[in-house]
């Protein structure tokens, strides 16, 4: 008796275990009919069934196993290398190979028999089939060919070897470049540097040519980390390789060129700014990373302590007034931001920022995007943004007096206002704002709370160990040797977890002064910084130093690390 199709098989078998209804199937028929497909991947699109209970009861009709995680070990991986990755994505195909037996198995979403001959064709043997959801084939996918793709030492080493010498004078026209027959060398080692960066966790990649030698390096945690030293004559290509990728003018060497690269590594969405400026010993480029796939934190997931979490929290749910945030570049002030308007978020309010750039999509939240060329300025947005009746709005930076004056108007006439300002301190915002030529009573009253912060890299989970600080670090740091724990506190010994550095992450630490009666007073008074701190202090304000100290004590941070990021600090205190 011949078998019957699976499709029929599978329709008998549905409708008799009452999991579709012939409703269901014949509307699934009817959607096959219009655009196509199988009738398994029908069922999951439309919702009808989990895609996994339709897997096992496939893998029973057909005699195949489902696996709900599939293997991704070093040994499972020896085969990756023969399947191409591009043929492995189309299909939905990994290849793994059962260390006990020998077997080799192909981990599918729908058996193909003739993808699965392809297959034994790629790896020179014949393999299984079995089955598993497409996120899961894709994740394995990813991870397990990011372990086996070329090393950057290993695309430097091809460079050094292949004929590239084509490169090596000035390329007048893109074309020259992608139609080069011997691009391939340079395109590895360009895509082999990114990949490299985004699994290191880097945010931000310089290249760096010098007077005989081209440099590479990543910033990690906020630290910058020599990688790679290449021979000069690689720089140009490699310049002109970026420049391709980002659509800058590569004929154009003479003068600064910003431009960005939208890119997908290893399944993850990555976002590049490239900023290209000339030196003496030719174009210098940084590329700053933004993975669009990473899960923005939270309020309490930004190392707030208890205290500042719920100030900030109330300071949120106000209907009016300014809320600074204040730091350095990179100290996380968007990151903070934005987990303060994921917080509000809610249907009953209007939600509208401004931004250069908008470095990550919030749901539910309107965001515009700055544009120069256009004149779309933080200025002429944020009056723009005023006439479309918002509760909240977020302003990326204050750079000027024309964008100071609308959000001070702004929040007086009742609406909530985000911003940030570049200040060492949080005192120093006043002062910022007084200096932009804002009166000191329009300051003390819109500004409702002024917070400061920093990142600071943690101890590595992995390699950490305990130790009795010097009283000289203790002193510096402000602590009581008697608030130390009888077993010290920790530090990382470095391991290949942390790149041997001993960190591993980040955590904001934080300075968070709050505009009260006293605060007013004393900016209508006397607008110094130095003064407004102090009146902060005696409120109970906690410094920035003082707030790291606490995490040093709760064994996140070293004292050396809290020491360099608050160095300035300690440097106005004894001036």
């Amino acid at each position: 008796m011949k078998r019957q199709p699976l499709p029929d098989r599978l329709e008998e078998t549905l409708t008799r275990r009452g999991l579709l209804t012939v409703q269901q199937i014949e509307d699934a028929k009817h959607q096959i009919v219009r655009r196509g497909g199988t009738l398994a991947e029908v069922i999951v699109q439309l919702r009808f069934l989990d895609e996994h209970v339709l897997l096992q009861i496939i893998g029973e009709l057909e005699g195949i196993p489902f696996y709900e995680v599939l293997p991704v070990n070093g040994e499972e991986a020896e085969l990756v290398p023969a399947l191409p990755i591009q043929f492995a994505r189309r299909y939905n195909l990994y290849p793994f190979k059962d260390p006990e037996s020998g077997d080799i198995f192909i981990a599918v979403n729908s058996r193909d028999d003739e993808v699965l001959e392809n297959v034994s064709t790629f790896i020179s043997s014949p393999v299984k089939p079995v089955l598993a959801r497409k996120k899961t084939i894709l994740e394995a996918i990813n991870l397990t060919y990011e372990r086996s793709s070329e090393s950057a030492e290993e695309a430097i080493e091809s460079l050094e070897n292949g004929e590239i010498s084509i490169f090596a004078g000035d390329l007048e026209e893109p074309q020259d470049l992608l139609d080069a027959s011997d691009e391939a060398p340079i395109i590895n080692f360009v895509n082999t540097v990114l990949y490299e960066a985004v699994k290191d966790r880097a945010s931000d990649i310089h290249v760096e040519p010098f007077e005989e030698d081209l440099s590479v390096r990543y910033r990690v945690d906020g630290v910058l980390y020599s990688i790679h030293s290449l021979q000069k004559r690689f720089h140009s290509p490699i310049i002109s390789r970026i420049k391709v990728m980002a659509d800058l003018d590569i004929a154009e060497k003479r003068l600064p060129q910003d431009g960005r690269i939208r890119i997908k590594i290893a399944g993850k969405d990555i976002d590049i700014r490239v900023s290209v400026v000339p030196t003496s010993f030719g174009e210098r480029i940084v590329l700053r990373l933004l993975d669009r796939s990473q899960v923005l934190l939270g309020l309490g997931e930004i190392g707030m302590a208890p205290d500042h979490l719920r100030a900030t929290e109330r300071l949120t749910s106000t209907s009016h007034g300014i809320v600074l945030v204040t730091g350095p570049t990179g100290s996380g002030k968007t990151t903070t931001l934005y987990a303060a308007l994921s917080r509000i978020n809610s249907a009953d309010k209007n939600i509208i920022t401004i931004e250069d750039p908008v470095e990550y999509q919030l749901k539910g939240i309107s965001q515009i995007q700055v544009n120069p060329k256009i004149d779309l300025t933080f200025a002429n947005g944020l009056r723009s943004i005023l006439r479309q009746d918002p509760n909240v709005i977020m302003v990326g930076e204050i750079r000027d007096l024309e964008t100071a004056e609308i959000a001070i108007q702004a929040s007086l006439t009742g609406h909530l206002v985000f911003s940030t300002l570049h200040t060492n301190d949080a005192a120093g915002a006043v002062t910022r704002l007084i200096d932009m030529g804002i009166e000191p009573f329009l300051v003390a009253s819109s500004v409702s709370a002024i917070l400061a912060q920093r990142l600071v890299r943690k101890v590595c989970p992995d390699c950490r160990e305990n130790y009795v600080p010097l009283p000289e670090e203790l002193e510096e740091l402000g602590v009581d040797r008697e608030a130390i724990s009888p077993e010290g506190i920790w530090k990382g010994v470095g391991c290949l977890s942390c790149m041997n550095t001993g960190y591993l992450g980040r955590i904001g630490i934080y300075e968070l002064l709050r505009v009260s009666d006293l605060i007013k007073a004393q900016i209508l008074k006397n607008p110094d910084s130095g003064s407004i701190k102090k009146a902060a202090l005696k409120e109970g304000m906690r410094t920035l130093r003082e707030d790291g100290a606490m995490k040093v004590l709760e064994g996140k941070v070293t004292v050396q690390e809290i020491l360099r990021v608050t160095q300035e600090e300690s440097e106005n205190a004894s001036i």
